[in-house]
């Protein structure tokens, strides 16, 4: 789990993945190198900072920045529009007062009547730390095994058929992860969430490796392609909607090209799950 000075590792943890070449220092050879990340005197000359202030920095003696050092340190890191919220978030807004949201077994009624139109699409309701709340017969069908109460990080790291199931699985694992630290913030300390990467981080060494990137992203429009064991190959756009009211779920659909071969499998998936009985929508 991470240290308190959240700032400092998340600035590490990126420079550390941000090659010389990358940052524009096309002259410097991975030959003369002991690592492939930037340097701390190099992330200082990049963001017009001294050495010692940015060292200051990542070791958490400095907390405060201005807002034309954050922008110079996510312009040199290339930092993703949400991983550069998150900086701001870890300097802007550390003290500010929690924000509680629990995480309840119910689904939210008003996800629940939007998923209650999917009836030819799969649809998952998830809350913050993605629990599955509720899921439809179809994606009861397609995600062989998922269940109310399931976690869907846990599935993915842990549940050996997930690495058959998902052919790009190393992309769908990254931007899982990203999104539970987007979905995190500065509340690192929430009790749901250390015990999760906890028990991720023991019994995944991918989780692990991946966890300690500090990436982080939203789920927006985003494509996975699977391998069903039914209907074979296809390919999903997920795409994510939140209602007022649902205290931190989501509704997550999965739709097909239309006239695709993959929008065959789905309809195929379709009879399968007519006859399915439908699965509860709480958390045991």
């Amino acid at each position: 789990m991470d240290t308190g000075n959240l700032l400092g590792e998340f600035l590490r943890a990126r420079r550390n993945h941000i090659s010389p070449k990358e940052a524009g220092l096309d002259h410097y050879t991975a030959a003369r190198r002991r690592t492939p990340g930037l340097r701390r005197e190099e992330v200082a000359m990049l963001a017009g900072v001294s050495t010692d202030y940015y060292v200051r920095l990542e070791q958490g003696r400095e907390r405060r920045p201005s807002s034309a050092v954050l922008g110079a340190l996510a312009r040199v890191l290339r930092l993703t529009p949400e991983a550069k919220e998150h900086l701001y978030d870890l300097v802007l807004r550390p003290d500010r007062p929690r924000r509680t949201v629990p995480v309840e077994g119910q689904a939210s009624p008003n996800l629940v009547r939007l998923m209650g139109a999917c009836t030819t699409t799969p649809a998952i309701i998830c809350n913050r730390w993605m629990d599955v709340v509720a899921l439809n017969p179809i994606a009861e069908i397609l995600c062989e095994g998922l269940t109310p109460g399931d976690n869907l990080l846990n599935r993915h790291f842990i549940h050996p058929p997930a690495r058959r199931f998902f052919r790009n699985w190393e992309e769908v694992a990254h931007s899982r992860v990203a999104y539970l630290r987007a979905t995190a913030g500065v509340e690192m300390d929430d009790p749901r969430l250390s015990e999760l990467v906890a028990r991720l981080s023991d019994g995944s060494p991918e989780f692990h490796r991946i966890w300690r990137r500090h990436e982080v992203g939203g789920l927006p429009l985003h494509t996975k392609h699977l391998r069903h064991p039914e209907v074979g190959d296809m390919t999903i756009t997920c795409d994510g909607f939140f209602s007022p009211g649902a205290r931190g779920q989501q509704l997550i659909t999965m739709h097909t090209e239309p006239g695709s071969p993959s929008e065959r499998a789905i309809n195929a998936l379709v009879e399968i799950a007519a006859a399915a009985p439908p699965a509860k929508a709480t958390i045991e």
